[in-house]
C-alpha cells in the first residue's frame, strides 16, 4: 500500500506529455461506439469470465485441498496445498514466457481456441477423476524442506490449467479490438472495467461450492471455458465491417 501511495504522489507531482493525443472537436458526436461490434461485446464478457476463471481454479483448488475429508476436501497441509496452488502461477510463467515466443507465429484465434479447448479438458479431467486417486508433485513440506507430496489426481489437472489461463489474455483482447479503429481506446477502457469478473465469478462457484461441492464448483468454470471457446471458433468474427471506423 506505501509503493501505491508513493506511485501516486510521484505522478500527480510529474507532467507527463502525450505527444500522440489529438484533440478532438466535442461537439463532433459519433453514431456508434466500441459498444456497436457485437464481436467487441462478446470479447469484454470473454475477458469477464477469463479473469473469473483464472482466480476461480487455484482459489477453489486450495480450499478442496485443506479442508477435512468431513467437509469433502482432501485434508492436506496447508504449507503442501499453498505450495501446489504456487505451482499453477508458476505454470502461468512458463506459459507467458513460451505464448510471447510463438505468438507471432500462431494466431490469436488458434492460441485461443487450443487454451480454451485444453482447459476445457483438464476441468473435466478433474471433476471425473476419483477423489482417492492420487499423484506424486514436488512441494514445500510443513517443516519447509522440499520433496513430493501425494495430491489428488484432480487437483493435478487443475494445476495443469495455468499453462492455458496464461495465454488466453491477449488472444482474448487482439480479437475483440480488430477492426474497431478509431473505437479502440475507448474499447480498452471497458475491458479493464471487466476484470471486475475475478471477484464476481469466484463468488458464484464459491456458493455452488458451499451448496454442492468443491468439484462440482468447477461446473462453473467449464460454462465459462465452453464461452471462451465458442468466442474463439464464431464469436469473435467482425460481423459489423459497415460501421465507419476511421
Amino acid at each position: 500500500m506505501g509503493i501505491f501511495a508513493l506511485a501516486f504522489i510521484v505522478l500527480s507531482l510529474v507532467s507527463i506529455p502525450e505527444p500522440n493525443l489529438i484533440q478532438k472537436d466535442s461537439t463532433v458526436k459519433n453514431d456508434h461506439s466500441a459498444l456497436s461490434f457485437r464481436h467487441f461485446i462478446l470479447g469484454a464478457v470473454a475477458i469477464f469470465l477469463y479473469v473469473g476463471v483464472e482466480v476461480g481454479i487455484p482459489n477453489i483448488a486450495n480450499l478442496f485441498m485443506t479442508s477435512s475429508t468431513g467437509e469433502g476436501g482432501a485434508g492436506i497441509d496447508t504449507t503442501v496445498a499453498g505450495t501446489v496452488v504456487g505451482t499453477y502461477w508458476f505454470l502461468m510463467l512458463i506459459g507467458r514466457l513460451v505464448g510471447a515466443s510463438v505468438g507471432a507465429k500462431v494466431s490469436s484465434k488458434s492460441m485461443l481456441t487450443f487454451a480454451s479447448g485444453l482447459g476445457l479438458v483438464f476441468i473435466l479431467l478433474a471433476i471425473f477423476s476419483p477423489v482417492d486417486s492420487t499423484v506424486s508433485m514436488p512441494v514445500f513440506q510443513s517443516d519447509i524442506s522440499f520433496g513430493m507430496a501425494q495430491v489428488p489426481i484432480s487437483v493435478m489437472f487443475l494445476v495443469l490449467c495455468g499453462l492455458c489461463t496464461s495465454i488466453m489474455w491477449g488472444g482474448i483482447f487482439n480479437l475483440a479490438v480488430e477492426g474497431l479503429g478509431k473505437y479502440t481506446e475507448a474499447a480498452s477502457g471497458i475491458f479493464m472495467v471487466m476484470v471486475c469478473g475475478g471477484g464476481i465469478l469466484p463468488l458464484i462457484q464459491g456458493a455452488v461450492a458451499d451448496s454442492v461441492s468443491y468439484l462440482s464448483s468447477y461446473w462453473v468454470i467449464v460454462i465459462a471455458l465452453a464461452f471462451l471457446l465458442y468466442y474463439a471458433l464464431i464469436g469473435s468474427k467482425n460481423v459489423n465491417k459497415d460501421i465507419p471506423v476511421e
